[in-house]
């Protein structure tokens, strides 16, 4: 669907991560990021959130703590193929897909990337995973979502309506990357409330 990026992806500094997916429920991801700042463990958050989801069959979600490991939930009803793979730092999960080796290819690109920037390591599990046949009825829109130290996201990127979403991800990434996040390591911060200043005045 388009704009994905509005609803799918959540994540916290310190707390984790998680993406809602399949008939999108956005209270998954947002009650994930509550309990995980509360200390609850990925694995306790996902089993509460799914339990108290009364279409949870429909749905899909993957919660990440600060410290791993992922973990995932596939509904039984959700449009095949459908799975997700879990690792310590990291999960790929998707429904609608053309097989199993779209979520094998993202895997391996990310892995295959592990002195690339984290953002690098993003990108390049999603042209993977559409080079190798992605969404079976094509995919039309895209995001990247990093928080960092700050409660203000590093990077939130959004295609939300593309006939090449995966190439135009990489091309505002790469305008992102030279334009916007100097700035943003610029910023005030908790800890630095004025922010970093060079002699420009930015």
């Amino acid at each position: 669907m388009p704009a994905v990026g509005k609803l799918l992806s959540h994540a916290w500094p310190g707390a984790g991560a998680a993406a809602t997916q399949a008939k999108v429920n956005p209270y998954l991801g947002i009650d994930a990021m509550e309990l995980l700042r509360r200390g609850v463990d990925a694995a306790d958050a996902l089993q509460r959130l799914i339990c108290a989801d009364p279409r949870a069959d429909e749905r899909q979600l993957a919660v990440i703590g600060a410290t791993g490991p992922a973990v995932t939930w596939t509904g039984a009803d959700c449009i095949a193929y459908a799975g997700a793979l879990e690792r310590a730092d990291f999960s790929v999960q998707g429904n609608r897909l053309a097989g199993p080796h779209v979520l094998e290819a993202m895997a391996e690109a990310y892995q295959g990337s592990r002195d690339a920037p984290f953002d690098e390591k993003l990108i390049r599990a999603v042209e993977a995973g559409e080079a190798v046949g992605g969404d079976r009825k094509g995919e039309r829109s895209a995001n990247l979502l990093i928080v960092s130290t700050e409660e203000y996201p590093l990077w939130d990127i959004r295609v939300d309506e593309h006939e090449d979403p995966a190439g135009e991800l990489r091309r505002l990434h790469d305008v992102f990357r030279d334009d916007v996040l100097p700035e943003l390591l610029a910023m005030p911060t908790r800890g630095c409330p004025a922010g970093a200043r060079d002699e420009t005045g930015i």
